[in-house]
């Protein structure tokens, strides 16, 4: 065999091989192209919310929040609702109105403690009635509480309150005190279920009418104290007839 044919023979596995490689080399270039295209893709078409970080949240936060942010306070959420309405047209809401007729509740609430709490405790001493007895412990507790709110929302709302009852209800505390049996039972029933009902009526004007949240929720309480109390009155059997009349007339608007 020739030189030259020996040396064509020994050529070709080496330019075959050359060939393979270079076949190789473009397959696995394809292959990695590919498989970056595929990891792109699902990185782009991952739900939100669900890759790298917990259901509902956005990256970085806490659940319910936003990245890089926690609760407002309350200073901003203020801002933040006085620019929303600002920029909506509407002015910022203002401070809750407290009207004559809020004041004069919270001074009738006040009056009514100062005398009732001791004509309660009168009742304890007095009465011969078991269930006389039992409504002036209604009237301890209930106005003991009341007194203690309107004491709390006179302040916060800038209302002066007295500190004595009214001359009128002073002197039903005298006569109370001097009363004993049958007697003190019945001038107790009668001047307690009066003075309940004429402020009972009072409560639901001022519930039915007030813009202020503190009054509203003091009326509500008040309302559930004083129904209360002319419940336990009426139980003693002991309310007249000409009591609960003079009450519709004093409550009844006048034609």
């Amino acid at each position: 065999m020739s030189p030259n044919r020996r040396a064509a023979e020994s050529g070709a596995p080496l330019r075959t091989l050359a060939v393979l490689a270079a076949v190789c080399a473009v397959i696995a270039t394809v292959l990695i192209a590919t498989r970056g295209s595929d990891g792109d893709a699902s990185a782009t078409q991952a739900p939100a919310g669900v890759a790298g970080q917990g259901y509902g949240q956005s990256a970085g936060a806490g659940y319910g929040h936003s990245s890089g942010t926690g609760h407002a306070t309350g200073a901003q959420k203020d801002g933040a609702a006085d620019g929303a309405a600002d920029e909506a047209g509407q002015a910022p809401a203002g401070p809750q109105p407290v009207t004559e007729i809020d004041k004069t509740f919270l001074v009738k609430v006040r009056q009514a403690g100062l005398w009732e709490i001791p004509a309660g405790r009168l009742a304890q001493t007095n009465a011969s009635s078991e269930a006389v007895k039992r409504a002036g412990l209604h009237l301890l507790d209930g106005h003991s509480k009341l007194d203690q709110l309107v004491r709390e929302d006179a302040k916060i709302l800038g209302v002066p309150i007295p500190d004595e009852a009214t001359d009128e209800q002073q002197e039903w505390v005298r006569q109370l005190e001097n009363a004993r049996g049958a007697e003190f039972d019945r001038l107790f029933a009668n001047v307690l279920r009066s003075s309940h009902g004429k402020i009972f009526a009072t409560i639901a004007e001022v519930r039915a009418a007030t813009q202020n949240d503190l009054i509203r929720r003091h009326a509500r309480q008040a309302n559930q104290t004083v129904l209360d109390h002319m419940e336990v009155l009426e139980d003693t059997g002991l309310v007249d007839s000409d009591t609960l009349a003079e009450v519709e007339k004093s409550v009844t608007p006048s034609q």
